[in-house]
């Protein structure tokens, strides 16, 4: 069932819009971030409204529902919040499925949680999603777990730091070092069990994309290949960014107090055209949550998980 009195893309950025933390209101004008907003999610629309694009997402997903039950929702929570929700699956897994909440006619507060679970049940009760993800610009959130944090600062503020002694980027020029870079994430994994749900390696494809852009790096230490850096040019809610697509250090370069210096050196190294340094970090990430903040990046908002179900 399409929904009625869908919002317009352009209302859409408006709320999200104020949603959004207020240091960053002062990164880029209005009217581009409503621009870039607007582009974001226009795709929401249509997951609300294209029957053809649902039928592919069933027929992926293949979980029994009917297509309909695949497009997304624009639904009144309470009186004075409406929200647009859609059906998701994390890692695409058809066995881990949850309700996003991706935009609100106004910001989210606590008490409006049991509403949005309520609503979020009723919209998709045939998959049985045992929680939903809310957006939110507060670093603490009731007792809820965190996703993803967006850690960001204009790149025109972070060159000036401090760089680690014998520490320098270089374009990356093939997949050369991907079987080290491979074996850097699995020496992490064993080490931090959690950290496989928290970060991986870009694929091959994703990462060739990331060196044919120019801003994909190889990080030396002491002569020695030590890692991966790179970005890509993109929005990220709503700011033109370069998008951290790996921050990796190798085992031998790990502990040494480098990690900080790889923004500071990202920020030299990419175009001065006005963008933000941007990327996720998960929110239990604590010790890369600390080496971005020690770089200047800012903490400026994240998703966190809401049971469905106590």
């Amino acid at each position: 069932m399409i929904s009625e009195n869908l919002p317009t893309a352009a209302d859409l950025a408006r709320f999200s819009l104020a949603a959004q933390h207020p240091l960053t209101l002062e990164w880029c004008s209005e009217s581009e971030r409503l621009a870039n907003l607007v582009e974001e999610h226009a795709f929401d629309l249509q997951l609300a409204t294209d029957l053809k694009l649902a039928g592919k997402r069933a027929e992926f997903i293949n979980v029994g529902p009917p297509v309909e039950a695949y497009l997304n929702r624009w639904v009144t929570v309470s009186p004075d919040l409406d929200a647009m929700l859609s059906i998701r699956f994390r890692g695409m897994d058809v066995g881990k499925p949850f309700v996003d909440v991706s935009v609100t006619s106004r910001p989210v507060v606590a008490a409006d949680l049991p509403a949005l679970v309520g609503a979020a049940g009723r919209e998709y009760q045939g998959f049985n999603a045992p929680r939903i993800r809310i957006w939110s610009a507060a670093e603490t959130f009731s007792d809820l777990r965190p996703d993803q944090r967006v850690l960001a600062a204009p790149l025109a503020g972070l060159g000036g730091g401090e760089v680690a002694p014998d520490l320098s980027l270089r374009p990356t020029a093939n997949l050369s070092n991907y079987a080290a870079a491979q074996a850097a994430y699995a020496a992490v994994d064993a080490a931090h069990p959690k950290h496989p749900g928290q970060a991986r390696l870009l694929s091959k494809e994703d990462l060739q994309d990331t060196i044919d852009a120019g801003t994909m790096f190889d990080v030396i230490w002491r002569g020695e290949w030590s890692g991966y850096a790179g970005t890509l040019p993109e929005t990220q809610v709503g700011l033109p960014a370069q998008v951290v697509q790996e921050m990796l250090l190798a085992p031998h370069a790990r502990g040494h107090g480098l990690g900080s210096s790889l923004s500071t050196l990202l920020a030299r190294h990419l175009p001065a055209d006005g963008r933000a340094l941007s990327g996720t970090i998960h929110g239990e990430n604590r010790g890369a949550l600390t080496v971005a903040r020690r770089a200047g990046r800012h903490d400026i908002g994240g998703w966190w998980w809401v049971p469905t179900v106590k």
